[in-house]
């Protein structure tokens, strides 16, 4: 028990030394898995679009004791094929209301299918609401949200370029695609909506992700400039600045994702206000995908991108680990020098104490050199 609050103790102190780069395959494997699971469920399952994206009509009548098969009955008495209509339940705090889509009809049909419903509820004809949505207002506003996504990827590319560096941007904008695909995998998987509300969630979460990613980027560069004068290798640079940054990411989230959570249990499924769902669920999951986007996505990326530049090739094999790496976040500028092992991947515990321990041997044979001999005065 002790050992676990020390670790936690240690993960807010800043003073975890977690071998973010030297794990890079693992972490790319699982964004690899779950993206490729949503792009399976897109293409042969689709998206669930609600009615402001593919048109159409949507009818919701005080529910009562009706049953979908009621439903059902009245769009087959109109001449509407009742196969494709989406029939939902929302339970508020008040009444239960039946939700009742279908594709666009004429407003004949439409009048003739809310007084049957009224008819059948046993309620008076305005009690039953009618929302209609054509098909091209539908393809103009998919359009819209489409045009919206791309110019926030230019504009975020073209900031972080001018901000930080282009390499970053780069992997800034791979960590942002990451995010979107994986939350739209999950609506895809579990059938979840997309309404106007969604695309506003995606586009938050986007600036959510971004923020994060450019707060870990931020302190690679500082510890780029701080490292400077020493021989490091860039993967050095990126754990030590990660972990540096790892308490404030994951309290971001957890403050951030607390109200997320109670706007869906208590907005959702207690008062039933279904656009809230949309709107929450997708913040929830764009919140865990931009967190580990930025810590297991950006910056491995941004490590493949820079390890070969000049100043790093000769030391891209070198990853601190353990004790190594403490003296590196301690910012012991002799100790950071050597306290690296050569060539490898994987360094362990015991080879970075030794490598530590010659780095202080070195460090006391500068300090007690033997004095230089003094010239003899003509």
């Amino acid at each position: 028990m002790n050992r676990f609050f020390s670790g936690f103790g240690r993960l807010y102190r800043g003073e975890t030394t977690f071998n973010f780069i030297g794990k890079r395959i693992v972490g790319l494997t699982v964004s690899l898995i779950i993206v490729f699971a949503g792009a399976i469920s897109l293409i042969f399952q689709g998206l669930e679009l609600g009615i402001d994206f593919r048109g159409g009509v949507a009818w919701e009548v005080p529910a009562g004791s009706l049953t979908d098969q009621d439903a059902r009955e009245v769009l087959d008495a109109n001449n509407i094929e009742a196969s494709n209509a989406k029939i939902q339940f929302l339970t508020g705090t008040e009444l239960q209301v039946m939700r009742v889509q279908v594709g666009d009809q004429t407003e004949e049909v439409r009048l003739a299918v809310q007084q049957s419903f009224a008819d059948l509820a046993k309620v008076e004809v305005e009690e039953v609401s009618v929302a209609s949505v054509s098909s091209s207002w539908g393809r103009s506003i998919t359009e819209k949200a489409i045009r919206a996504l791309i110019v926030f990827f230019v504009v975020v590319s073209l900031y972080i370029s001018w901000r930080l560096e282009w390499k970053m941007a780069i992997a800034a904008f791979f960590a942002m695609v990451h995010d979107v695909l994986i939350s739209v995998g999950v609506y895809s998987l579990f059938g979840f909506e997309v309404t106007p509300a969604t695309v506003v969630a995606f586009l938050t979460i986007l600036g959510y992700s971004l923020y994060d990613t450019v707060v870990v980027f931020d302190r690679v560069q500082e510890n780029a400039k701080k490292f400077a004068a020493s021989r490091q290798s860039f993967a050095n640079i990126a754990n030590v600045s990660t972990n540096e940054v790892l308490a404030r990411s994951l309290n971001t989230t957890l403050s951030s994702a607390l109200p997320v959570v109670s706007l869906l249990v208590v907005g959702s499924f207690m008062l039933g206000a279904k656009s809230l769902e949309e709107f929450a669920v997708a913040l929830l999951v764009g919140m865990l995908a931009g967190t580990y986007s930025s810590i297991f996505v950006a910056v491995p990326l941004l490590d493949l991108l820079k390890r070969d530049e000049q100043k790093y090739k000769p030391y891209k094999g070198q990853i601190a680990t353990g004790r190594a790496m403490s003296e590196l976040m301690g910012n012991s500028e002799v100790l950071s020098r050597t306290a690296v092992a050569s060539g490898t991947d994987n360094v362990t515990p015991e080879t970075s104490q030794v490598s530590a321990g010659n780095a202080r041997s070195r460090v006391t044979s500068v300090l007690t050199h033997p004095p230089r001999p003094r010239k003899k005065r003509r």
